[in-house]
């Protein structure tokens, strides 16, 4: 034990093992509902579940540990939620990358933040998205995955005239989706940490009472496909779609990092009078090199998670809480049979089975997750200066194309160019990093060459 204090700083932070444990255990609770939905959402994308499975948990934990140790900071990591609807919906679905290409685009974006890291030019980076963007990029990605989990629990369904509508409620899916939001609502409202996880499990009960969902008839196939099966060639025969794609990944992961990091430190005291925080370059190092494990292993980019700072607000205060909830992922693998139950695409029985039409996926059990965590992400819209039509008309588009576009980097393309575009018409030149001159130009002659 004294060593475990002596290279954690137990006593030096004011923590002890069972606080940190406690943190840790806590820390995976509140996140582990990924466990569940990233299988599905990748799923979406033609990548074998159980092989999904076994990378997200490996992969978490093995980032997890990298964290408490190199870092010594209860930071826990895993496939981050907007980058994992990203990859499926845009990299491979818009862009028409093969996931196999798509794992090479997240592991090139891992390698970019790491010799970031590694040279320490995070804060020159940091100046070149406006504020009004950086606080509309989040909200944007909370929107689309708000606007798929209520087509996911058929509260909105496909519309020829009006491209969706209600989808009505006289069927069992949408009121088990309605249910699974509200049971989730009111168990966060009561401070239940747990209550995404809860509402999962819950949804998925309704499923089976009500004969939505059923037991699979065969179980769930624990494989390595997705292990090591990168491939970089597509990349240059579609050079422009793939720059794109490999820098929306690259700054979706650093922002997301970014936030966490500060946002997370402030609470637990970490973060300085000057605005610091120790250790900072090994927290991006671990961020960094754990979005390319991730990549090798077969799952969407590994970032640090927010709700890290549950298990802050449970005690915990050093990397040992870390490790404790890398080890909770490990034993996350045993949940293989329940994560066959959750990830059931019931899209064909609900629409009815049309050869020459869609596929219109539909996953009600984790539907209310969805849009529940898009709602959380709507928080830093209030950051947006409304009252500046210069900041808020690029913020507002940032957020409304995303989802009216069906593809975040759309979203952030159009945020980027109308934000330009309006403060040069306005006069207001010093207000645009220099940058984001260049990047609005490449992002029109990308519009006019390569769409």
């Amino acid at each position: 034990m004294s060593a475990i204090d002596r290279f954690f700083g137990l006593r030096e932070s004011g923590s002890t093992v069972q606080r940190e444990i406690l943190g840790g255990l806590t820390t995976f609770a509140t996140m582990s509902y990924i466990v569940f939905v990233q299988p599905a959402v990748l799923q979406v994308a033609g990548m074998p579940g159980g092989s999904v499975l076994l990378a997200t948990c490996l992969s978490s934990a093995a980032s997890c540990v990298l964290m408490g140790l190199l870092a010594r900071y209860p930071f826990a990591l895993a496939p981050g939620m907007g980058e994992n609807f990203f990859f499926s919906f845009t990299v491979v679905l818009t862009m028409g990358f093969s996931w196999q290409a798509g794992l090479a685009i997240v592991f090139i974006a891992g390698v970019l933040f790491l010799l970031l890291s590694l040279f320490s030019a995070r804060e020159r980076l940091m100046r070149v998205l406006p504020e009004c963007l950086k606080n509309a990029i989040g909200p944007g990605i909370g929107l689309f995955i708000a606007f798929i989990g209520m087509q996911w629990g058929g509260i909105i369904k496909p519309s020829p005239v009006t491209m969706v509508s209600l989808g009505g409620f006289a069927s069992a899916v949408p009121l088990m989706t309605v249910c699974g939001v509200l049971l989730t609502a009111a168990l966060m409202a009561l401070g239940v940490r747990v209550g995404i996880l809860v509402g999962i499990l819950t949804t998925t009960a309704l499923g089976l009472l009500t004969g939505v969902l059923a037991w699979p008839e065969t179980a769930i196939t624990w494989s390595t496909e997705t292990f090591f099966n990168l491939d970089f060639r597509p990349l240059f025969g579609n050079w422009g779609q793939a720059l794109t794609a490999i820098a929306l990944l690259f700054f979706m992961d650093f922002f997301d990092t970014i936030g966490t990091l500060v946002g997370v430190g402030k609470q637990a005291g970490y973060i300085g009078d000057d605005g610091s925080l120790p250790r900072a370059g090994r927290a991006f190092i671990s961020d960094a090199t754990a979005t390319c494990i991730g990549a090798l292993f077969g799952t969407s980019t590994v970032t640090s998670y927010v709700e890290s700072a549950t298990g802050v607000a449970a005690g915990a205060r050093t990397g040992l809480a870390a490790i404790v909830t890398g080890i909770c992922f490990v034993f996350a693998i045993l949940l293989a049979p329940v994560v066959h139950v959750v990830g059931q695409d019931i899209g064909p029985a609900f629409y009815g089975v049309d050869p020459a039409g869609p596929h219109v996926a539909m996953y009600p059990a984790v539907a209310p997750a969805l849009i529940v965590v898009g709602f959380l992400m709507m928080g830093s819209l209030r950051k947006v200066a409304w009252d500046d039509i210069t900041e808020s008309l690029p913020a507002f588009l940032t957020v409304s194309m995303m989802a009216l576009t069906y593809a975040i980097h759309e979203g952030i393309a159009i945020g980027c160019i109308s934000f330009t575009a309006i403060k040069a018409a306005t006069g207001r030149f010093k207000d645009v990093h220099p940058v984001m001159y260049i990047v609005a130009v490449l992002l029109i002659l990308r519009y006019i060459y390569l769409t």
